[in-house]
């Protein structure tokens, strides 16, 4: 073999791994829901198993069945009978036999005999073995449910064994289910009714480390309570920063005196991954891709999680680790869960619109406390014409209105330099007097031509050098009469630089647009400032003739204008230069929250942003404006981002100044989420770049 050829193989090998989801972090389960044989574990069993070898065939590692699915739920007397409980037995033998070559653990729900009592049990088996049996904690008997006429409660059940087809295997609710080559694949089961009482004992194997609850259920269903249950499963994956796998019984119940949903369902600290049309007909399974390195991560960042399991540790178990390896495939099964491409902008409407409603609020409120406090008279804004200085002067506006104060208080200056645009310079002026506030134009250009002058730039010699130090002049200049001004008209400068800047660090530093007395967007990435701007339209808060103002800023492209326009009219473009805003905010917001390694956002990027149909688009996203990106696109830019905010920006983030957290996925205030060092480097991330995304 040439070295070619061992090079292009190595890197065939790369690129199988880097589209892995397994090799990624994430597992692939499953939830299923089948046509229950009353009392015919055979049948019952071999349905089970079906469904089992098509998960095993989509890639599943867990696959979740309804309670008492082998015998049947609803058969009452019939479940102490000796003929069918040997007949489970029997069922659940054949069955481990029959899954020695599957990849999925299955959990599967069976009424076992344990000394002289009966048990409503959970079996883990996987490959051949059965893993564990989990019985059910706590028995409902209240209202339809008489539970305890037939079955022992299991909460205190620990350290035993149970015999299955002859085989003594572990049986208690102490059990915990650990894959020794998937990191933070770890099984909690509970059951049914355990979920419902105010301390579910999955909560505990949480604690001791579960990162996936099971919950094989039957629960009939009346009005009403299919939202409950979803309430329920949503809130323990949230509490317990864990995966919550539901699997509710459905046709072929008896339905004598109650009937059945077949509810099943799939949540991922609190979010819910995918979900099943209810009153299904015949076998109905969803599968999920959950995120076990994010689970690992929120919970490495929650403090609390650990102090809280150190408060229990008296409650729980001395509980026992059952390991088993899993053998997932190392190959590209795709991905299957949602995955935005813009994480800070909800898709959903409803959500985005409340998402607006909130930010808004929080700017506002924010900057009434600062100036309340502050005991400044007006405010004063540097006003461009772009997303950043508008979304700024409306929160100014708005504090204005809700704190009595006349709008001529917001002091608002639109400072023409060497590359603004007549575009920019009338939408700046003309949304000013659109909102009724201070509208002042002040020139910077002799200014600037005095201090290029004075440091014996090129520019003040008639060459055409337009640098960083001809930039940063204007910057600078802009800034420091905005401050001069606040002196005089005793106020404050609102800082309009936003969460996105602040990271990739395009601001100017101290005298420049990295400083203001409060900043009220400095924790708004760029994504989300259009919709918010959308919103703005939507609210009423502001007058007609303002709205097609809005609309024309929107349509207007990211450019600091800083540098004349070229012989072919061109002016500066952000994006062009940085990146762009939509790639950088996806890398943000997983660095910020969850600190993943940039080969795992890449992977996610990929499948978020690959093609334009991926996916849903946020509301009012123009199709115009929708990019595809390719992988050596986004590693390209996930480079830059890496190199501006590892390595080169946090000085500037060290300095900044106050202003309020806004999103749930972070700020970089370093009073804040985030405290890293100016000096830093990005060495380590760069690397892994580099070695693990082809």
């Amino acid at each position: 073999m040439t070295a070619l050829e061992r090079k292009r193989g190595a890197t065939s090998v790369q690129t199988s791994l880097f589209r892995a989801l397994y090799h990624q972090g994430f597992a692939r389960v499953a939830a299923c829901t089948l046509p229950v044989s009353l009392a015919d574990p055979a049948t019952n069993m071999q349905r089970t198993l079906d469904a089992a070898e098509a998960s095993a065939r989509d890639g599943c590692s867990l696959c979740v069945f309804p309670e008492l699915g082998i015998s049947g739920y609803a058969i009452d007397d019939l479940r102490q009978q000796e003929a069918l409980l040997n007949a489970v037995d029997g069922a659940l033998t054949t069955l481990a036999e029959a899954t020695a070559e599957l990849l999925p653990v299955l959990v599967v729900g069976a009424p076992l005999r344990h000394g002289n009592a009966l048990y409503n049990c959970a079996v883990v088996l996987h490959r051949g073995t059965i893993l564990g049996v989990v019985p059910k904690a706590v028995l409902p008997n209240y209202r339809e449910f008489y539970e305890a006429r037939h079955f022992t409660p299991g909460a205190a059940i620990r350290g035993q064994t149970i015999r299955i087809g002859g085989v003594s295997t572990p049986f208690g609710t102490d059990l915990l289910f650990e894959a020794t080559d998937l990191p933070g694949f770890c099984l909690g089961v509970e059951i049914c009714e355990d979920m419902w009482v105010p301390v579910p004992p999955g909560t505990l194997a949480a604690l001791a480390g579960a990162t996936i609850l099971a919950n094989p259920s039957a629960s009939d269903i009346t009005v009403g309570k299919a939202e409950t249950r979803t309430l329920l499963c949503q809130s323990q994956s949230a509490r317990c920063v864990a995966a919550y796998i539901y699997a509710a019984a459905g046709e072929g119940e008896s339905t004598t005196d109650v009937a059945w949903d077949g509810q099943i369902s799939i949540f991922e600290n609190g979010n819910l991954l995918a979900e099943s049309e209810r009153f299904p007909t015949g076998t109905q399974t969803i599968t999920a891709d959950i995120d076990l390195t994010l689970l690992r991560q929120e919970r490495l960042r929650m403090g609390s999680f650990t102090a809280n399991a150190s408060a229990m540790a008296a409650y729980a178990p001395d509980w026992r680790r059952i390991s088993f390896q899993l053998d997932a495939p190392m190959t590209d099964l795709g991905l299957r869960r949602p995955l935005p491409r813009f994480p800070f902008v909800p898709n959903d409407p409803a959500k985005l619109a409340q998402d607006c409603f909130e930010a808004f609020t929080i700017q506002v409120t924010a900057l009434k406390q600062r100036l309340r406090a502050s005991g400044a008279k007006t405010m004063v804004i540097g006003i461009s014409g772009g997303l950043d200085s508008t979304q700024a002067l409306l929160v100014a506006v708005r504090a204005a209105d809700e704190l009595g104060w006349p709008r001529s208080a917001v002091l608002g200056y639109t400072m023409p330099g060497f590359g603004t645009t007549a575009k920019t310079l009338a939408s700046a002026q003309s949304l000013m007097a659109a909102l009724g506030t201070g509208n002042e134009v002040l020139d910077i250009r002799p200014a600037a031509s005095l201090m290029l002058k004075e440091i014996n730039h090129p520019f003040a010699q008639g060459e055409a050098v337009h640098d960083i130090t001809f930039e940063n002049v204007q910057a600078g200049l802009r800034t420091d009469f905005l401050f001069r001004l606040a002196n005089m008209h005793n106020g404050l400068v609102i800082g309009t630089g936003d969460l996105s800047e602040l990271a990739l660090g395009w601001c100017t530093y101290g005298v420049g647009d990295q400083m203001a007395h409060y900043n009220v967007n400095a924790g708004l990435p760029k994504t989300l400032i259009q919709h918010l701007i959308r919103w703005a339209i939507a609210s009423g808060h502001f007058s007609a003739d303002v709205t097609p103002l809005l609309s024309t800023i929107l349509a207007t492209e990211i450019s600091p204008e800083l540098v004349p326009p070229g012989e072919d009219g061109s002016g500066q473009s952000t994006e062009d230069i940085i990146g762009p805003y939509a790639l950088h905010d996806f890398t943000l917001f997983y660095v910020l929250r969850y600190g993943f390694t940039p080969s795992r956002i890449a992977f996610m990027a990929e499948h978020a942003w690959q093609t334009l149909d991926a996916g849903q688009w946020p509301p009012g996203f123009l199709q115009q404006d929708r990019k595809a990106y390719d992988l050596p696109t986004i590693k390209h830019w996930l480079h830059v981002f890496l190199r501006r905010f590892f390595a080169t920006s946090q000085f500037k983030r060290s300095a900044m100044p106050n202003g309020p957290k806004i999103m749930a996925g972070g700020s970089l205030s370093p009073r804040g989420d985030w405290r890293a060092p100016s000096d830093g480097n990005a060495r380590v991330w760069l690397s892994e770049l580099e070695q693990n995304v082809p």
